[in-house]
């Protein structure tokens, strides 16, 4: 195994170390999810985590990692006798993101129980991560059903494993860590909430920091092994900082003052149930342990806040994460405990950032090969750099400031604000599909009700038991079976097929020209592919937005998963021009049948958001409907989300929907509340389903 690099070499993450170090001293804090853009340093800081963890003491031969002086009665591997035991490092398991449900939580070997009546039980993940970290990349592309898994171990501290009356139980403690980029799509916010803290990083945009990250990865890959004994010291000093913290936790006083104010914090920001509160209480203690002190102050509640509420005060995808900290500071005055903390200021000294010997580095302090700790000294500040500029956009045709009507260029209208965003009613891609598990359409998954059973393709997860027994029933003669009992082979098996939900590409195509110009429809038509959005994040969809105007249709956002960034391309988008529908329906085709090679499991529902019209070129109307059909040749779902208003109307978005071979809409029937709504799924093509 190569040398991690030094966890206090990290430069800079002055909250990503800090909250790594609290579940560290405390795992009962409940892990980390560690939020930022690529190259950040996160998988750097929880690998190099792992080599400051106190060695732990196990059982010798034990597969799940029981504590000699307090061994699992349960454990699968016991009883075992309470005694000495052996020592070894505590272990860094990674969670890879397309691991099976076996992998994760251990596999049973059903043809053996059934056969020979033998409990046999090959551990998993959880067993190996149990007393040490678990780590996982990338946790927002994990299936949703492994990160409930996870995270119901996680808070039990036991893992489950039940198949068919047969049941194993073995302890699962252990610190887990999670990391995701936000561009590639979130957690969904009950996932968000079982994680103890959150950390947003990023990199530094201070030209003194980048060099010395340069320079001290530079010197680490020319010599690890010498890099990471420069640094020997101040990870023995934090090492022992951590025993130091772990035995002074249990004598850490939480006050009626300090509990007040973390009760008091909670609300002031409305966060949902009572399990923020628990994890602020157990961080706020955990940061006196940490700062050496039995008693906790005001500045431990407000370093936890930071650290706890920010992901779990969200009520919207789109909303912006972090914490109003003028306003926490207001709270934490009001609801003061009296011990001479203001709450106030930020400090820091009690979070172990200048004690850790994980300072910001003193550009004059290392040697030019980066190889030496900086001296000792306060860290450099944050370097969030965040900052946001906005700006009302006069309305269509009315004056600037200057006195002149506004013209964003040629044709072009300047971007409205979205409406309010609503419910709607569920659409859906008609058939039966393979695709990734989500929360939309129906589909053949690992989860769900068992509707069938079939011969085992590879190993055999999911029994159907009746299936089994009938298929082995007829042979028992021939297999000298004459009494009670049965005998069971390997060729009866019946694995169980289940239906569950997929999550689909949800591929919105957009009208932009001038005839949805209009400012009041087009905020509407902003307002309700908004709340199409919001849908698709809650059903695990991945997104794509084209849009057409001018002359031509263009890809405004390639598909993703991460529908904030749809949000954000919506938002900014301009108006005018003519509506060129056939150009905007084949940049549309296009961009299916790359998406096809890339995920052929993953079904389509196209959303086009238009009045209908079609004008430019010669033909308009007869290209887009030869351009429509296009989709229903291939059997693509598609629904026509109708925006002609006014009291006359000319029916061209359901003449369009009928060449797609999908239904129309219009924007009152796509409300979930609305009477004349949609009561059907999405029925084009159903001849397709069948």
């Amino acid at each position: 195994m190569s040398t991690p690099f030094p966890f206090t070499a990290v430069v800079g993450q002055d909250d990503l170390r800090l909250a790594l170090l609290l579940n560290a001293v405390s795992p009962a804090v409940g892990g980390v999810l560690v939020r930022g853009e690529k190259g950040t340093a996160k998988s750097t800081a929880v690998r190099a985590l792992s080599a400051l963890m106190p060695e732990v003491d196990v059982v010798a031969g034990c597969r799940f990692s029981c504590a000699p002086a307090a061994p699992d009665p349960a454990c699968p591997d016991g009883p075992h006798e309470v005694g000495p035991g052996v020592q070894r490092p505590a272990r860094m398991v990674e969670l890879p993101v397309g691991a099976s449900e076996d992998r994760l939580v251990g596999a049973l070997d059903i043809e053996r129980a059934l056969a020979e009546g033998v409990k046999a039980f090959e551990p998993g993940l959880l067993a190996d991560a149990h007393r040490g970290i678990l780590y996982v990349d990338e946790v927002n592309l994990l299936h949703d059903h492994l990160v409930d898994l996870l995270l119901d171990a996680a808070a039990m501290g036991a893992s489950y494993v039940e198949r068919e009356g047969v049941s194993v139980r073995h302890a699962a403690r252990f610190l887990l860590v999670g990391t995701m980029n936000p561009e590639e799509g979130e957690l969904r916010p009950q996932l968000l909430d079982r994680f103890g803290l959150t950390v947003e990083v990023a990199a530094s945009r201070e030209p003194d920091q980048r060099v010395e990250v340069v320079r001290r990865r530079l010197a680490y890959d020319d010599d690890p092994d010498g890099f990471a004994g420069r640094w020997a010291d101040k990870e023995t000093a934090v090492r022992a900082r951590i025993v130091a913290a772990r035995k002074l936790l249990p004598s850490v006083v939480l006050g009626d003052g300090p509990l007040r104010q973390i009760a008091a914090t909670c609300a002031a920001f409305e966060v949902d149930g009572m399990r923020a509160d628990i994890v602020m209480a157990r961080t706020a203690t955990t940061l006196a342990a940490w700062a050496g002190r039995t008693e906790v102050l005001a500045e431990d509640v407000r370093q936890a806040a930071l650290l706890a509420l920010p992901h779990r005060r969200r009520r919207n995808p789109f909303d912006a994460p972090g914490l109003d900290e003028d306003k926490l500071d207001e709270t934490l005055e009001e609801f003061g405990g009296g011990d001479g903390s203001n709450g106030s200021g930020g400090s820091d000294s009690s979070d172990g950032s200048d004690d850790s010997g994980d300072e910001d580095p003193d550009p004059d302090g290392p040697d030019g090969g980066g190889g030496q700790p900086p001296q000792e000294g306060p860290d450099g500040g944050n370097d969030d750099g965040s900052g946001e500029s906005s700006g009302e956009v006069p309305a269509q045709g009315e004056p600037s400031e200057s006195g002149q009507a506004p013209s964003p260029g040629a044709g072009e209208q300047a971007p409205v604000r979205a409406a309010e965003p609503f419910r709607t009613k569920v659409l859906s891609v008609p058939g039966l599909g393979e695709g990734a598990a989500g929360r939309r359409s129906r589909a053949r998954t690992e989860h769900g009700r068992t509707t069938g059973a079939r011969r085992p393709q590879g190993a055999l997860t999911k029994l159907h038991l009746a299936a089994t027994v009938q298929a082995a029933a007829p042979h028992q003669r021939a297999r000298g079976r004459s009494g009670p009992g049965l005998v069971v082979r390997r060729d009866d098996l019946r694995q169980a097929t289940r239906e569950g939900r997929e999550g689909n590409l949800v591929l919105f195509v957009v009208d932009a020209s001038g005839s949805m110009a209009a400012r009041q429809r087009m905020s509407a038509v902003k307002g309700a592919v908004l709340s199409l959005l919001l849908d698709a994040y809650q059903r695990r969809d991945k997104v794509g937005l084209v849009t057409f105007r001018g002359s031509t249709g263009e890809v405004a956002l390639p598909p993703t998963s991460s529908v904030d960034a749809a949000a954000v391309r919506l938002e900014s988008l301009p108006t005018g021009g003519r509506t060129p529908l056939a150009a905007g329906l084949l940049r549309a085709h296009d961009v299916l049948r790359v998406e096809r090679l890339r995920d052929p499991a993953r079904r389509a529902l196209v959303v086009l958001v238009t009045d209908g019209r079609a004008t430019g070129g010669p033909e308009p109307v007869a290209l887009a409907g030869r351009a429509a059909r296009l989709f229903a040749a291939d059997g693509v779902a598609s629904v026509v989300v109708d925006c002609e208003s006014g009291p006359v109307r000319l029916g061209l978005a359901g003449q369009l929907a009928g060449e797609l071979g999908g239904t129309a809409v219009t924007l009152d029937e796509l409300r979930a509340d609305s009477i004349a709504g949609l009561v059907r799924d999405v029925q084009g093509n159903s001849r397709r389903a069948a």
